[in-house]
């Protein structure tokens, strides 16, 4: 089979061993030396590639809207000069609650260059929230000066919420402009020759299990020591300038810290996708497909399969994709093998060649890139090996290792709770980061991890049994033959499993005469026919899976919209398993003394 190698680096990974069972793994590739100051990049592109396009986005007739290297410099100096002419400060920064769009460049360029942290917040916090509770607390905790929103309408009701005399606001349908007039002086000038390693770049809120949620500081060091470790595993980023066009969100570390910053470092592009992995959406992403052909593709597993239906009947679009691409890479979770081979088989059909699929594994917290596939493997779920720069220490637990980190791209702290930061770090200095792994191969340190779930989800049975939920939900959700959108799984203390399910609505839908797509969570839920389907599906995953830490004993169906207020989701839309657990723990324990819910039917 061709194959279509790009130039990647080869994983040199060290592995020591502890007494105490702990196995540390670091990459004898040496960090090369990096500047700490991602403003520089901004300088250099606009001096050497001034009228390359930085940053495109749609305008309402469908067309594109670019802003070269050289008018973002312009416009970002004028903008920082206003920023700190307006009096903001680390203890006043900017705060920005809408999603990626040029003004939105302009602004946190404009802070970069003024050494002012950008907090951009989940738009979900502001949009799809009934109390505004975690938009407040995020507000009270950083005490922005400036706020700012596409759209005062389509935000009225977040900004009354977080009203407030000390914050100004900002928006593009009404006062922006005020901060592209003016001109810029020796205030711009001083504040960016302060930038050190030390400096915030950013806060950036992670939605966690349980409680509020948590303000990561970026400093320079850890974003610019990330970015020297990319290019050093993809050393043709320096020689061709990448494309992307690329929907994941900058408020969160993937789209903002890895991929925007990776255009910026390497003066490539970044076309706005407003389209997602969703029905109603991914016809956008596909419409800019058809117009951009990137040279690296970045999405999660749900947007590769959801696209991929679209390639395999259009021929013209599926070379319009592969024409230029170096890397499709695989973000958030791992790539399926079907999946993986419908990739392979078209662009080797489309080009001639199978292209490296790629994915990496990390945290707000890691800059965010702390592992990655150096070159591409076969092992299913496999994150990768350390980047250079990175040390892992794997430790022990419930027959697999909790991952822990340490390296220049780890976080110093949570912004201003000093004590959570502190339970962060043990006594070496790794991050505690919660997710845990295995060796792909206990002798080969190249081999590299594979991801096996988070610390905080796993549990024991009253028989001392540990469950390993993440490998279980993932078991369940394939068992259901797609009627099943996702799983929860509960039995803590209990003598066996219990799951809630999320039906699928739409393959409900198309699988089952009586359902209608547009049919409600509770009705589902009283559903007979799907009940006994699903039953039947769980028995047969039972069969092959007999042991008590992954058979199913009662399962039920989530019978109410999942809430981003009470913890049951996350921004990104992901199932918060210990918050579903908790808030629905009346419906858990009734499975628990209700035979009609049992899997086994006698």
């Amino acid at each position: 089979m061709s194959y279509k190698d790009p130039g990647l680096a080869q994983p040199d990974i060290l592995m020591e061993k502890s007494d105490d069972g702990c196995i540390y793994l670091r990459s004898q590739t040496r960090l090369d030396d990096y500047g700490i100051n991602l403003g520089a990049w901004l300088y250099h592109w606009a001096e050497h590639a001034p009228d390359r396009c930085f940053v495109a986005e749609k305008d309402s007739t469908e067309n594109w809207q670019k802003l070269s290297y050289s008018q973002a410099l312009h416009d970002a100096q004028i903008i920082g000069q206003r920023l700190l002419e307006l009096g903001l400060s680390v203890d006043r920064p900017l705060m920005i609650l809408s999603g990626a769009s040029l003004n939105f460049t302009r602004l946190q360029l404009g802070a970069l260059l003024a050494g002012i942290p950008l907090v951009p917040v989940s738009p979900p916090y502001s949009l799809m929230s009934d109390d505004f509770a975690k938009l407040r607390h995020i507000v009270q905790l950083t005490t922005p000066g400036i706020v700012y929103v596409e759209s005062m309408e389509v935000f009225s009701k977040a900004l009354d919420a977080i009203a407030n005399s000390d914050i100004q606001i900002y928006s593009t349908d009404s006062n922006i402009q005020e901060l592209l007039e003016g001109s810029v002086g020796d205030e711009l000038h001083q504040a960016y020759q302060q930038i050190d390693g030390d400096s915030i770049v950013k806060i950036l809120f992670t939605s966690g299990s349980t409680g509020m949620p948590k303000g990561v500081i970026n400093t320079q060091q850890m974003l610019c020591s990330n970015q020297q470790a990319i290019q050093q595993l993809w050393p043709f980023l320096k020689s061709k300038p990448p494309v992307i066009v690329d929907w994941l969100l900058w408020n969160h570390t993937f789209g903002s810290c890895h991929n925007f910053n990776m255009m910026l470092v390497n003066g490539g592009t970044v076309y706005i996708d407003a389209g997602k992995p969703l029905p109603g959406l991914i016809e956008t992403t596909v419409a800019n497909l058809r117009e951009v052909s990137p040279t690296i593709y970045f999405n999660v597993p749900a947007g590769y399969d959801a696209l991929l239906n679209y390639l395999e009947e259009d021929e013209d679009l599926s070379r319009k994709f592969f024409d230029q691409l170096d890397v499709i890479y695989c973000a958030s979770a791992s790539l399926g093998e079907l999946t993986k081979k419908r990739l392979n088989d078209l662009s080797l059909k489309t080009v001639g060649k199978t292209l490296p699929v790629l994915s990496g594994w990390g945290s707000t917290e890691t800059a965010p890139l702390a592992a990655g596939t150096w070159v591409p493997n076969d092992f299913p779920g496999s994150i990768g090996q350390p980047v250079p720069g990175t040390e892992i220490k794997l430790v022990p637990f419930a027959e697999k290792f909790e991952i822990r980190v340490r390296g220049d791209n780890i976080f110093p702290g949570y912004w201003r709770q000093p004590e959570l930061t502190s339970e962060s770090f043990d006594e070496e200095g790794f991050y505690k980061i919660g997710d845990m792994a295995i060796l792909a191969d206990d002798n080969d340190p190249n081999s590299g991890l594979i991801f096996k779930g988070r610390t905080a989800e796993e549990f024991k049975l009253d028989t001392g049994t540990w469950v390993s939920v993440g490998t279980l939900r993932l078991g369940i959700i394939a068992a259901c033959e797609s009627l099943i959108q996702d799983a929860v799984v509960a039995g803590q203390d209990h003598h066996e499993i219990a799951v809630l399910l999320l039906p699928d609505i739409k393959q409900c839908a198309e699988k089952m005469q009586d359902i209608s797509d547009d049919a409600s969570l509770a009705e589902l839920a009283i559903h007979e026919e799907l009940r006994e389907k699903v039953r039947q599906y769980l028995q047969a995953f039972n069969r092959k899976n007999p042991a008590s830490s992954t058979r199913v004993g009662m399962f039920d169906f989530i019978n109410s919209p999942l809430s981003i207020d009470n913890g049951e989701m996350t921004d990104k839309r992901y199932i918060n398993q210990r918050g579903v657990v908790k808030t629905r723990e009346q419906q858990i324990e009734s499975m628990y003394n209700n035979e009609s819910y049992r899997v086994e039917v006698q």
